[in-house]
């Protein structure tokens, strides 16, 4: 049983993926080609988005949103705790100072309360708070509503991570196009991955979308040898946003499955484990099937038991950034990130991918109650 199986994937469109890439090596373009548009333009169709940019991959993706937001020196970028490293740490690459706040304890995304508290915190340091980046944990929307309030509050900005939660919807609004940036990964473990890295920038500020597509080419002006400004090097490969082609083709298809998936689990498994909550009006695309033990079932014990009859496991995140050696001397909420710590301690994620056969699910099933 694979965790993640992307083979079963590639058997279904291997036919028109050998044919794109066939293509690409036909006509020779294998930077910035007519692929790159073609994606791009595929990916705003998707998501509603007015402006979709590609990039090198997402951690790039939310580098180039604070760039484009000229992010700079003496200013607070609040984002969570919980999450991947990626999230974080491009604050300190323009000189910004990251604030770190707490989860809920449901949804893992981020606490509007915390939130609070670690805004004002940031500006008794003499911070000022200019930006928020909001996580899509596991491909659950984060509560964009309350976000959105604090943010236009204190006049801030907002990014929405969604490297796991492209595909997602927030009460009829997709990923992509939420907060003045979405950003999210193509790396391949990813609901809609490639077969490297990859990532992408939605926007609907013409502005700003102008000012990404030249910061990813190294600042580039009307010249390409007149770099107006202090840009990157972070284009998509052509063969890539080939590939992606074909998979978005089957995008939709494969959340639907993913979400059958996650129905089988939650029925099937909540008296025994905390299964995952996904509050009305909400879509989530299923990054990871994270869960919690109940009673007095301990993770290690369960995972040890699952993996001796296999079934795969993984944690994410077994560790909290502000716990994390480089990340420690950061600010958080005054309060501590006492949930943070918590759910690090105990959550666990079960195979999860469109392809997951019945027989599969039930084999994950019943390895899981033989613990209880």
């Amino acid at each position: 049983m694979q965790f993640i199986d992307l083979a079963a994937q590639q058997q279904r469109i291997k036919d028109k993926i050998d044919a794109r890439i066939a293509r690409v090596l036909e006509h020779g373009s294998y930077i910035m080609g007519p692929e790159v548009r073609e994606f791009e333009d595929s990916l705003s169709s998707f998501s509603g988005a007015k402006h979709s940019l590609t990039c090198a991959n997402g951690t790039d993706a939310l580098l180039l949103a604070l760039m484009a937001l000229k992010v700079r020196s003496g200013q607070a970028v609040l984002c969570p705790s919980f999450t991947f490293a990626a999230t974080a740490e491009v604050i300190p690459s323009v000189g910004a100072v990251p604030v770190f706040v707490d989860c809920d304890p449901d949804t893992y995304n981020i606490d509007p309360r915390s939130l609070e508290r670690s805004i004002a915190y940031a500006k008794s340091l003499g911070l000022k708070p200019t930006v928020v980046i909001a996580v899509d944990l596991f491909g659950l929307p984060a509560d964009y509503d309350e976000i959105e309030e604090i943010t236009a509050a204190e006049g801030m900005k907002l990014i929405a991570d969604s490297a796991q939660g492209f595909g997602g919807v927030y009460k009829g609004r997709n990923s992509g196009t939420i907060g003045d940036f979405c950003t999210t990964s193509f790396f391949p473990a990813k609901p809609l991955g490639c077969y490297g890295d990859g990532g992408a920038i939605f926007t609907d500020d013409d502005e700003a979308a102008e000012l990404i597509k030249s910061f990813r080419v190294h600042g580039k002006g009307h010249h390409k040898y007149d770099n107006c400004r202090i840009g990157m090097n972070s284009r998509l490969d052509t063969i890539q946003a080939a590939i992606l082609c074909e998979k978005l083709g089957i995008f939709s298809d494969e959340l639907n499955k993913r979400n059958a998936v996650a129905q089988r689990y939650s029925a099937a498994l909540s008296n025994l484990l905390k299964t995952p909550l996904v509050p009305g009006g909400l879509k989530s695309s299923w990054a990871q099937y994270t869960v919690q033990p109940r009673l007095d079932l301990n993770r290690d014990v369960i995972i040890r038991h699952l993996k001796s009859v296999g079934v795969p496991t993984a944690v994410y995140y077994p560790l909290p950034l502000h716990l994390q050696s480089a990340y420690r001397c950061f600010p958080k909420d005054p309060e501590g990130l006492l949930v943070s710590e918590d759910v690090a301690s105990k959550v666990f994620s079960l195979p999860m991918h469109p392809y997951l056969t019945v027989e599969d699910q039930d084999a994950v099933i019943s390895a899981l109650h033989d613990c209880g």
